[in-house]
């Protein structure tokens, strides 16, 4: 099922029909290690609504409410690849080759939710940089217990030429005002998603493609579970966390994204999330 929270209240998606479910507070909502079950409840005595389509115009928002984002780095091969080639340069390339075989995964803070940018609104790139990508990454959300039990598509907004220059620089490359979109949905399903769950990129440029690829989640290096692992070693979440889980789609070296240019992320069996680059 399929968790939404909009401008006009929370609904949820089961089976093609749309239920608006009392919510007093979001966070506690969805911090519920039973958050499948507790839905499916709700559900059962909710009234369904026909509101929601006209909803979803200017009406949703980003799954988030105090939740910090973290993000995984070096997951997939491509990305890898490309982190070694930009840093190359600065000496700094083999360092990605260590951590994408190391035992401890490459882990680091995101976003604060103030930061986070919901389905329809404006994702930025930096002034200060010349050479930026989006990366589409399944996102989970794990409760304050370290339990996993939803997920969404993320936006993992990141400036290539200033972690290329130096990787000491990947916060400043990762970290800023509108560097990361969640949404469209929280998807909460009874079992762990799918590994064959395909992630596909498009970039549209005046109307027209000017980049796409897809891949498989089971192309990940590491299980989910084994980065929740680490992340939640020495950190705890009272509202429970975020937590991207690494690109394997990764643009040209020649590409770099643009003012205008809409990015759509979508995974199966969650949706779409939709941006334009401000």
């Amino acid at each position: 099922m399929k968790l939404y929270k909009t401008r006009f209240g929370t609904v949820v998606e089961l089976e093609n029909q749309f239920y608006s479910v009392p919510v007093d507070s979001w966070d506690e909502l969805i911090n519920r290690d039973d958050l499948h079950e507790f839905l499916t409840t709700l559900t059962a005595v909710a009234p369904s609504t026909d509101e929601f389509q006209s909803w979803t115009t200017n009406g949703l928002l980003a799954p988030i409410g105090r939740q910090e984002v973290w993000a995984s780095g070096v997951t997939y091969l491509r990305s890898r690849d490309a982190r070694m080639e930009e840093s190359k340069k600065s000496g700094g390339d083999n360092f990605y080759d260590r951590v994408y075989d190391a035992e401890r995964p490459e882990l680091f803070f995101k976003s604060t939710p103030e930061r986070v940018m919901g389905p329809g609104q404006k994702v930025r790139i930096r002034a200060d940089s010349n050479w930026n990508v989006p990366e589409p990454e399944l996102t989970l959300f794990i409760t304050s217990s370290g339990k996993i039990v939803g997920y969404t598509c993320g936006n993992d907004m990141s400036s290539r030429s200033i972690e290329g220059e130096n990787p000491l620089y990947l916060p400043q490359a990762k970290s800023y005002d509108g560097s990361a979109a969640l949404g469209p949905c929280l998807y909460v399903p009874e079992t762990p998603i799918s590994p064959e769950t395909q992630i596909t990129l498009d970039i549209v440029r005046a109307g027209q493609t000017a980049f796409t690829n897809s891949i498989a989640i089971n192309q990940m290096k590491r299980q989910h579970t084994e980065l929740v692992s680490y992340l939640y070693r020495e950190c705890s979440f009272s509202f429970g966390c975020f937590l991207m889980t690494g690109t394997g789609i990764v643009p040209p070296d020649s590409f770099t994204l643009q003012p205008g240019d809409e990015v759509r992320i979508t995974i199966e069996g969650i949706g779409t999330l939709e941006n334009v680059v401000a």
